[in-house]
This record gives structure tokens, sequence and C-alpha cells, in this order.
């Protein structure tokens, strides 16, 4: 398996790998296929085909789902380059098209194998970055709704290891993120990137990224190609349309992390003073709104202030030791040492039942 610390998703794609059926073929079928130098000697993936026959073509794809699944899978290279001399520079847009009919049928582990490969063989590919991105996407979207139905069957992984659901998730949403920025990077024209990487950031609560993001995505659209996007006039315009909408919803979320910004950054009176403003309404039972104010408050010596807003957080979020360990600390802070213990006893006890 691939040890990079930043493949973070070899692990779940790898394991697909361990159902494939693997053989030497002969020398005269290596010879037919003009892979004589290259794969005598190796074991290759092998799929049935018709009346039992070898499918050249469909050795060629599943080699790329396996190195996609895990590059450092023993014969790697040699699958590589059996790809790159079989397709020379059409291997990069078959295994974009290949992934595009996979993520089409709904076999989105295949999708993000398929296109890992093709950007191991041109990393700058626009679409197959863009095509993984979704297909990541796809991933732990299918995961999410998957496990609220219980029917994991459709993901591989998941469906041998169910226990693990939340790390899948967290891990594939991170990779379309982290994908969706790569492509925005490369390719700072192609509207299409920054509609996706502004709903991954919103997935994570990043709003003032998503604003940013979809501000672009706005400001791109307008002038964007047919062919580069995929999409006609109708359809992008009814992604503005939808965007639009998401900014006018996003003002207040942004004002809100601005504020938290402030406060992180030390302006306490400036976020403190962007917060109150969401005391009352519909972020009212935030517990974070409460709990930045309370920090803001202590922060500029106001005890009694920060002591009431971090009370606040307490009965929106009842279990939350560390604020039980800041409300024992500003206690202590002004020599209520019975209020002190209190919460310090608190804190202990949730935390042992926890164990």
């Amino acid at each position: 398996m691939n040890e990079n610390p930043k493949d973070r998703i070899t692990k779940f794609l790898s394991i697909g790998n361990r159902d494939m059926m693997f053989s030497e073929l002969s020398d005269d079928l290596l010879r037919a296929m003009g892979a004589y130098e290259i794969l005598k000697g190796v074991l290759v993936p092998i799929s049935g085909g018709e009346n039992g026959q070898i499918a050249v073509r469909s050795i060629f794809i599943d080699m790329a789902k396996v190195v996609g699944g895990d590059a450092a899978f023993v014969y790697a290279d040699k699958y590589l380059a059996y790809i790159k001399a079989v397709a020379g520079d059409d291997a990069e847009p078959m295994l974009v098209s290949e992934g595009a009919k996979a993520a089409d049928e709904g076999r989105f582990e295949d999708a993000c194998k398929l296109l890992r490969t093709a950007l191991m063989i041109d990393p700058k590919s626009q679409a197959a970055l863009y095509l993984y991105g979704r297909a990541a996407k796809a991933c732990y979207e299918t995961a999410s709704a998957a496990s609220q139905e219980g029917e994991l069957d459709s993901l591989t992984y998941l469906s041998a290891n169910n226990d693990n659901i939340e790390e899948y998730i967290g891990c594939f949403k991170a990779e379309s993120m982290d994908t969706f920025e790569v492509l925005t990077m490369m390719h700072p024209d192609f509207a299409m990137g920054y509609y996706f990487l502004g709903y991954a950031y919103l997935n994570m609560g990043l709003y003032l990224k998503a604003k940013l993001t979809w501000d672009d995505f706005i400001r791109l659209s307008s002038s964007a190609d047919e062919n580069e996007s995929g999409l006609d006039d109708d359809q992008l315009e009814d992604l503005r349309h939808e965007i639009n909408g998401m900014l006018l919803d996003l003002d207040e979320p942004v004002q809100i992390e601005r504020g938290c910004n402030q406060i992180m950054g030390g302006d306490y009176v400036g976020g403190r003073d962007t917060l109150s403003k969401f005391k009352e309404g519909r972020y009212e039972n935030w517990w974070p709104l409460w709990y930045y104010l309370g920090v803001a408050e202590a922060s500029l010596g106001n005890i009694d202030e920060a002591i009431a807003d971090l009370k606040k957080v307490l009965t929106l979020s009842p279990s939350n030791t560390d604020v039980m360990d800041e409300l024992a600390q500003l206690y202590e802070a002004v020599g209520d040492k019975v209020n002190a213990d209190k919460y310090i006893k608190k804190a202990q006890l949730i935390r042992n039942s926890d164990h």
C-alpha cells in the first residue's frame, strides 16, 4: 500500500485489488499485444471476456484500476509503462473517458481509480482533475446516503468495513476539496472548478472562502466557453442563479466567521462588536457564537460578561468540558473557589463517564 501520508484514500481504493485475478500471459499473446518487453514475467489483471477469451482492452482498463487504487502496487511501474506504450498520447484522454463512463454508471470508486491513473500520466489535466474531484465528492455523498439507509454494498471498502464510515467520508471529502483547489490553481479560468470548490468550502464551514470562491465563479461563468464547461448558456445561467442565491444566504455566516477570525487574531473589541449583532435571531442558539463572545470578554477583562457568555454555551452544549475548564479558571481569577471547584468536578465527572 502507498505510504505517502498525503494519499488519504489508497487504503479505501486498494481493497478492490484483492478481488482481482492475476495471471502471467503467454509469450505469443504478449507479442500480439506489443507488450513482450514490458510485461514478460509480469502478472497482469485478468477479466473474463466473451467466450472465455482474454480481452486486451479489459487488461488495459484493469491495469489502470490497479495503479489508481494503489500506486505502490508491485507492478505499478510496468502497468503504467504498458498503458503509455499502447495508448501513446491518447492514454490520458482514454482514461478520462473511462473514468467519466464509470461515474455515469455509479461506479464512483472505479472512476476515482481510473482518473488517478490519468493524473499520473498528466498531473495538469483539467478534465482529469475536474472529474476526479467530482468522483471523490460522489463517493462521500454516496457513503453518507448509504450509511443513513444502512446499505453500503455499492462501495467496495465500506461493504466490508462499515465501522469506518466517518473516516471514509472525511477522507474523500478532503480529497475532493484539495482536488478542486488544485484545479482552480492550475486552471484559474475554468469556472466550474470554482462552482464545486465553493460547495466544498461550505461543507467544511469555511463560509468566507466559499463566498470568495463563488464570487470568482460568477465572474468567470459570465464569459465561460460552452465547450470548456460542458454546459450550454441556459445551464450556466441556472447555476449562476443558484450561486447568487447561495451568496445571499452566506452574508450573515460570513460576518460571523469574520468576527470569530477577528477574535482569534487578537481584535477582541472588533470581533465582539461583529458577533454581538447575532445574539438574537437565527444564530442565537449556535453555541460557538457565545463561546467566542466569552473569549473576547475574558480577554478584555470583562469577567462577569465572559462568565455569562460561557454559561450560555453550556445551556446549548451541556457536556462541553473545555468550556467548564474555562469557567473554572475565570472563577479562580476572581477568587470564587466554590464555583471554580464546581466546574472542575463537573468536567471531571463527564470525562470519567466517557471512559
